[in-house]
């Protein structure tokens, strides 16, 4: 379920081994929702000027409209419209994605987490919306909201230095502000005190919605979400290495080996097998 990065979409890996437990048809289904969030993540991250951008933006936002009117062109949508239709996926949930992409356009600063928490909803607990819809839980809203901001503030943590570098800051300035590290210091990459308590900060953030998400979801769903649970253990591991490294993610590039997800999916799989649920770490 839900999405990663600063940025929408993820060609991240550490989402692949969540898939391998789902059926057959909701595989399929998911894989073709990542390959119209990637599509989106090639634009927003792309070389393309500003104004290339938008026009690529408008071209997948009326193929969107053709998807769900069965007109479809691209091979991308093509493939979205049979899941679409399978399993009656909301549009709007993929029209907050658009919007939260967009935001990447025209926003490189983020003045406080009301706006932040906003953007993170748009680019990855409305995609987690669309996945509960495959899941057969829709009534999980709220559980998939939390774990997408859970997602996306580790993500963006994680991604603080090659965000400095296309220009974006993403740690919202009341923030920075809060604990005196500046703008400059951040795209200088300076590594002092007030930076990791300022990480901390925002960690601890990230790892309150990693809890909220566990105590929201309802022990009946805890089987069909089970790719969902797999994602949450990845991450919430993933954070934990963050702060490992004591947040300095200038110098660490933190990441989990293949080995190591691996053997996180088949411990919640089994996990949620025997109802014991998902140990939260981070």
């Amino acid at each position: 379920m839900l999405l990663q990065p600063s940025r929408p979409t993820h060609r991240n890996s550490n989402f692949a081994f969540s898939f391998l437990f789902l059926p057959r048809p909701q595989r399929e289904a998911i894989r073709r929702v990542y390959a119209f969030c990637r599509a989106l993540d090639d634009v927003s991250d792309g070389p393309l000027r500003p104004d290339e951008k938008k026009r690529q933006m408008e071209f997948w936002r009326n193929e969107l409209d053709r998807c769900y009117a069965g007109e479809a062109q691209h091979p991308i949508t093509a493939s979205l419209q049979e899941t679409v239709q399978e399993f009656h996926l909301t549009r709007t949930h993929f029209e907050e994605l658009l919007q939260g992409v967009e935001m990447d356009f025209t926003l490189t600063r983020y003045s406080n987490f009301v706006q932040l928490s906003q953007y993170c909803y748009r680019v990855a607990g409305a995609v987690g919306l669309t996945c509960l819809e495959i899941f057969g839980c829709p009534n999980e809203r709220d559980y998939a909201v939390a774990l997408g901001i859970a997602f996306q503030l580790t993500n963006i943590l994680r991604d603080v230095k090659d965000d400095a570098l296309r220009g974006r800051i993403y740690l919202p300035q009341d923030d920075l502000l809060r604990f005196g590290y500046t703008e400059a210091e951040l795209m200088a990459q300076t590594y002092n005190e007030r930076f990791g308590e300022l990480m901390r900060f925002e960690a601890e953030r990230a790892s309150d919605y990693f809890r909220r998400a566990a105590d929201l979801l309802k022990p009946e769903h805890r089987k069909q979400l089970i790719a969902s649970e797999i994602m949450a253990a990845t991450y919430s591991e993933l954070l934990n290495r963050i702060k490992a490294v004591r947040y300095n993610v200038f110098e660490h590039r933190v990441r989990l080996s293949k080995p190591h997800r691996l053997a996180l999916a088949l411990k919640t799989a089994l996990m949620n097998r025997t109802g014991i649920g998902r140990a939260i770490t981070a």
